[in-house]
């Protein structure tokens, strides 16, 4: 999903400028060090972000969209318009655009601490607190829920992943990346001839058939939660790129045991050492394995999810009035397989493997 192809650099006369926050091109490779490899912060599936100091001192986040994205000028900045006017603590506010002939870049505030991804998984560092954890996973919780059910209209982030959350130096959370979200029509699904998105955290249904909803991303942000959770990475880059038995496959039946037998030792991360509150940790577990149900439409809301996590739910509530490890939407239904097969339907790899299939056939 992600591509190192270099950017069109266009050239300063190509910059056009429209209304209040905007930005020329001249304005952006200043602020950038003319885009300086020394100020790149990342590159991804939708191009490179870099630091910038603007001539006020505010630093930003300057994200080069890779061209070819079909859109115009009209819809880009309808989009934009639609995303410059959220605004919620838990997610990272854009500042401002630029068009410069087919190029497009977004400007956002610029988030100090570096990613979840970062902290929760980069070598040398110390363990994560399970109190900062639980913060995290609460936050971008209440920036997805903001997302999906108080803007207007509706805006489907489609790549929640823990690289795409952003923490201040509190270690709050800050959702980011939404820059090219799908904002949401009428209908409640939308059909992608290209699928988007980064494996191991892609919903099946949409990796498969390219049925988005805001469902979509509660599957992902349910493996962000397993990240926090086990420590664990989505899918282990050491190996083959689609596990026999990914982080997925192996946290649903580890989560159903862990939840009906009240022992979270097996599914918590080894470097926590034990230092975690055991009914936080059930909140977590349950809403994680809420998340990444197979079926979409049994898929708790973000706002259920908030809710949840701040132990204003019951987890009888979150998972339908039915015992986890008793229940086929939510754990082992029982000793036998047909009873597990129609509790999670096929394995999260087998979906993953065809959409291999389908990419290398260029489908």
């Amino acid at each position: 999903m992600n591509s190192g192809q270099p950017l069109h650099t266009p050239a300063p006369q190509e910059a056009l400028v429209f209304g209040k926050g905007t930005f020329t091109y001249e304005e952006l490779a200043a602020a950038t060090g003319d885009f300086s490899q020394a100020n790149l912060l990342g590159q991804g599936g939708f191009g490179y972000v870099h630091k910038g100091v603007l001539p006020s001192g505010k630093a930003v986040a300057v994200k080069q969209l890779k061209s070819g994205s079909g859109q115009g000028e009209r819809e880009f900045q309808a989009e934009v318009d639609i995303i410059s006017r959220v605004h919620h603590r838990h997610l990272v506010s854009l500042v401002g655009y630029c068009i410069a002939g087919t190029s497009r870049m977004l400007v956002y505030e610029f988030v100090p601490n570096k990613t979840l991804e970062f902290h929760l998984h980069g070598k040398g560092l110390p363990p994560m607190a399970w109190a900062t954890r639980l913060r995290i996973a609460l936050g971008s919780a209440k920036g997805l829920a903001y997302l999906h059910e108080d803007c207007q209209p509706r805006i489907i982030h489609r790549d929640i992943k823990s690289a795409n959350i952003l923490l201040d130096n509190n270690f709050e959370a800050m959702v980011a990346d939404f820059g090219l979200a799908k904002l949401a029509s009428d209908n409640n699904t939308h059909v992608s001839t290209r699928v988007m998105g980064t494996f191991g955290y892609l919903a099946p249904e949409y990796a498969s058939s390219g049925r988005l909803t805001e469902k979509s991303d509660v599957f992902s942000y349910g493996v962000v939660l397993l990240e926090l959770l086990t420590g664990r990475r989505p899918i282990d880059a050491t190996t083959q790129l689609f596990l026999e038995d990914g982080l997925v496959d192996w946290a649903r039946p580890a989560l159903s045991r862990a939840l009906a037998g009240g022992d979270y030792d097996p599914v918590a991360d080894p470097r926590l050492d034990g230092s975690y509150d055991p009914v936080e940790m059930a909140r977590v577990a349950a809403s994680a394995a809420a998340c990444v149900r197979q079926s979409a439409k049994k898929r708790p809301k973000m706002s259920q999810i908030v809710r949840a996590l701040e132990g204003d739910m019951s987890l009888e509530d979150l998972n339908e009035g039915v015992r986890p490890g008793q229940s086929v939407l939510f754990g082992e239904a029982g000793s036998s397989g047909e009873g597990r097969r129609l509790c999670w339907g096929l394995p999260y790899s087998s979906d993953m493997n065809r959409v291999e299939q389908v990419t290398i056939a260029g489908v």
